[in-house]
C-alpha cells in the first residue's frame, strides 16, 4: 500500500524572553496585557471580553467562567490551565502552546486557530464547531466529545489521542490526520472527507460507512 501523502502541521517553538512577573494580576475587560508571566493565578469569574494577551506565559492559571468572547491569544504558553467551564467563543489563537489542559466543557466555537500545539490534558466537551483551524496539532490527550462541526480545517494533526465522539459534520477537511488516534464514535460521516486514517481505524470505521451507505453485511 502507497503510504498517503498528508501535509503536517507546521509549528515552529514558541519562546518568551524577558517576561515581567505579575503575582496578583488585575485582569479587565478589553485590555491588552503584553509579556507577562502569570503563576498560579485565578481569573475566575471575570469578564475579559476583547482582552489581548500577546506574549505572556500561563502557569497554573484558573479560567473557570472567564467571559473570554473574542480574546486574542498570540505567542503565549498556556501550563496546565483550568476551567471546568471555559467560555471562548469566537477566541483567536495564534502561535500558542498549551501544555496539560483541564477543562471540563470548552466553548471554542467560531474561533481562529493558526500554529497551535496542545500536548496532554484531559477534556471532557470541546465545541470548535464553526472555527477555523490551520496548522494545530493536539497531541497525547483524551478527549470526551470534540465536536469539529461545521468547521474548516487545513494541516491538523490528532496523535496518539483518544476520543470518545467527533462529530465532524458539514466540516470541511483538508491535510486532516487521525492516525494513531483512537475514536469510540463519528457523526457527519460525510464530513470524513480530507482526513488521513490508518488501517485499523478503517476497520473500526467499516461498520458505520456499510451502514451510513445502506450497505448490509450478512
Amino acid at each position: 500500500m502507497v503510504a498517503a501523502k498528508v501535509t503536517a502541521p507546521r509549528l515552529s517553538p514558541v519562546r518568551l524572553d524577558g517576561l515581567r512577573d505579575d503575582a496578583a494580576p488585575d485582569f479587565q475587560r478589553g485590555e491588552r496585557y503584553d509579556g507577562v508571566r502569570y503563576s498560579r493565578a485565578s481569573a475566575d469569574g471575570l469578564e475579559l471580553s476583547g482582552a489581548d494577551f500577546i506574549e505572556c506565559e500561563f502557569a497554573g492559571v484558573s479560567f473557570n467562567e472567564t467571559q473570554l468572547r473574542g480574546a486574542t491569544f498570540r505567542d503565549c504558553i498556556l501550563a496546565e490551565p483550568s476551567a471546568p467551564v471555559l467560555m471562548a467563543a469566537r477566541t483567536s489563537w495564534q502561535e500558542v502552546e498549551i501544555g496539560n489542559p483541564r477543562w471540563g466543557s470548552a466553548e471554542l466555537y467560531e474561533g481562529s486557530w493558526r500554529s497551535v500545539r496542545i500536548d496532554g490534558g484531559k477534556l471532557d466537551y470541546v465545541n470548535l464547531r464553526g472555527s477555523k483551524l490551520v496548522d494545530v496539532l493536539i497531541s497525547d490527550c483524551i478527549i470526551n466529545e470534540l465536536d469539529l462541526g461545521a468547521c474548516t480545517a487545513n494541516r491538523v494533526a490528532l496523535k496518539n489521542c483518544t476520543i470518545g465522539t467527533l462529530d465532524v459534520t458539514g466540516a470541511k477537511l483538508k491535510d486532516v490526520d487521525l492516525r494513531g488516534t483512537d475514536f469510540r464514535a463519528v457523526n457527519g460521516l460525510d464530513g470524513l472527507a480530507g482526513v488521513v486514517i490508518d488501517d485499523y481505524q478503517l476497520s473500526l470505521l467499516a461498520p458505520l460507512l456499510a451502514g451510513h451507505l445502506g450497505i448490509r453485511v450478512v
